[in-house]
C-alpha cells in the first residue's frame, strides 16, 4: 500500500508554466505505474498522463500532447507533470494515481486501473 500527495498546483496565467509533484509514502513505489488525471467542474475526472514503471514509456492526452512531460525519480518516491502552454481549459483539480502492475496499455487511461489516489491538487488558469 502507497499514500500520495500531490503538491505545486496554484493560479497560472495562461501560456505559462507548471509543475506539479506528487510524493508517494509507502514500499516498492518503483513497481508502480503512475498516471495524473484532472477532473474540472462539472466534468467527469479525465486522463492526463502516465509513465510506466522504470519511466521508459510514457501516455499522453490528446489535449496535452506536446504541453506536458511526466516523469519520476525513483529515489524520491516522486512522479512530476509539467505543464507548459497553459490553457484555461486545464483548469481542474490534479491527481496523481499508482496502479498496481501488471497494467496493460489499453487500460491506462481509465481511473478504474488505478488502485491509489492522491487528493488533488487545484489548478487554476486565469488572467
Amino acid at each position: 500500500q502507497i499514500q500520495l500527495v500531490e503538491s505545486g498546483g496554484g493560479l497560472a496565467q495562461p501560456g505559462g508554466s507548471l509543475r506539479l509533484s506528487c510524493i508517494a509514502s509507502g514500499r516498492a513505489f518503483n513497481t508502480f505505474g503512475m498516471g495524473w488525471f484532472r477532473q474540472a467542474p462539472g466534468k467527469e475526472r479525465e486522463f492526463v498522463a502516465h509513465i510506466n514503471r522504470g519511466g521508459g514509456s510514457t501516455w499522453y492526452a490528446d489535449s496535452v500532447k506536446g504541453r506536458a512531460t511526466i516523469s519520476r525519480d525513483d529515489a524520491k518516491n516522486a512522479v512530476f507533470l509539467r505543464m507548459n502552454g497553459l490553457k484555461t481549459e486545464d483548469t481542474a483539480v490534479y491527481y496523481c494515481a499508482a496502479a498496481r502492475p501488471p497494467l496493460l496499455v489499453s487500460l491506462l487511461r481509465s481511473a478504474t486501473s488505478y488502485e491509489y489516489w492522491g487528493q488533488g491538487t487545484q489548478v487554476t488558469v486565469s488572467s
